[in-house]
């Protein structure tokens, strides 16, 4: 199977446009907000008392809504966006937590918040960047956030720094803010530094669950999420991605497409973790196809 074919024939118009742009270099061409995932996630987006309730809160929908592509300024996906926002900024009265001298700080909250906010054109808001000041101040010495309170201080949480380094990412992108982009390719170094899945005294796999990528990832650190990152931060073709760029294809299945296995989301309506999207929990899959494809891709494989 062609599996840029298949994704053009996406019932999604996201999809599609991503897919035509990102895999052949042709005009997005298509209108994203009637997709029927965007008009789900766009639906009653603030209607959870917590924006955080995982996973039909305003913060998952956010992150959701951008990497589909809604456009800035969306009226929608903004209201959400201030919703997560104000809840993250409540947070952050209380202070932060400092032991042995590391601030512990879940840095995949702020990531998540400032980089959805940065794409829907909210960078220029004050509390936006107060997000990106703080996630510079408690970045660990490796590169990354972790907010356990028992961690050592060796190593930071790869869960925890994936979003923040997007977040940075997406900041620098919208306000050119150099320093954004300096932590951002810190923590990306983190990462390769472990060749994204391998332990440094050991060699061998960190955690095995890292290889089976999901969609949504949310806060879930894998190699595809990782590799994502790093292309976006134009890291990807370090040799030492090698190693998760040759296990991502080997995950392609015989039929050109890549399969979703085990999933952090039940479907919409779920008495547990639903998410408000059927994103596909068997089969083949498109975003993990789209966003394979496009590491492949900006890795020159």
């Amino acid at each position: 199977m062609d599996a840029v074919g298949w994704l053009l024939e996406s019932e999604e118009p996201a999809v599609r446009g991503m897919a035509r742009r990102d895999l052949l270099g042709e005009p997005h061409g298509e209108d994203v907000l009637s997709g029927a995932k965007v008009r789900a996630l766009l639906t009653d987006a603030c209607a959870d008392k917590r924006a955080y309730r995982k996973w039909t809160g305003a913060h998952w929908r956010i992150v959701s809504l951008v990497e589909l592509e809604v456009p800035a300024g969306e009226p929608r996906a903004v209201a959400a966006a201030e919703y997560d926002l104000a809840e993250v900024m409540r947070s952050l009265q209380y202070g932060v937590s400092v032991v042995d001298g590391l601030v512990r700080r879940c840095g995949s909250i702020e990531g998540n918040t400032l980089g959805a906010c940065s794409r829907l054109g909210m960078a220029g808001d004050p509390r936006v960047q107060q997000l990106a000041e703080g996630l510079l101040e408690w970045q660990w010495p490796d590169g990354g956030w972790n907010c356990d309170r028992s961690a050592s201080g060796r190593r930071s949480s790869f869960h925890e720094t994936h979003a923040a380094a997007w977040g940075l990412h997406e900041y620098y992108r919208a306000t050119g803010d150099t320093a954004a982009r300096d932590a951002a390719v810190r923590a990306g170094e983190l990462f390769l530094e472990h060749r994204v899945f391998r332990s440094l005294s050991t060699g061998e796999v960190i955690n095995k669950r890292w290889l089976r990528p999901s969609y949504p990832p949310y806060w879930h650190y894998d190699i595809l999420q990782a590799l994502l990152v790093l292309s976006r931060l134009g890291l990807v073709t370090d040799e030492r991605a090698g190693d998760a760029l040759d296990e991502l294809e080997r995950q392609r299945h015989a039929d050109g497409l890549w399969y979703a296995g085990r999933q952090w989301w039940n479907p919409p309506g779920s008495d547990r973790t639903p998410d408000v999207v059927d994103w596909g929990r068997s089969g083949p899959n498109e975003l993990i196809t789209l966003n394979a494809l496009r590491v492949l891709k900006a890795a020159g494989h």
